[in-house]
């Protein structure tokens, strides 16, 4: 994990930019399912 080559950077930020869609997918996902509960986007 010590890895300073820019490949390795690269990889770590978009994994955390990923996670980070994630979350907000699902908090969209969940505020949607409040308003009006239809069939899931999957």
């Amino acid at each position: 994990m010590g890895d300073k080559s820019p490949k390795a950077t690269n990889k770590q930020a978009s994994q955390k930019q990923a996670k980070a869609n994630v979350n907000n997918q699902n908090k969209k996902a969940a505020a949607a399912a409040k308003q009006a509960p239809a069939k899931p986007k999957k």
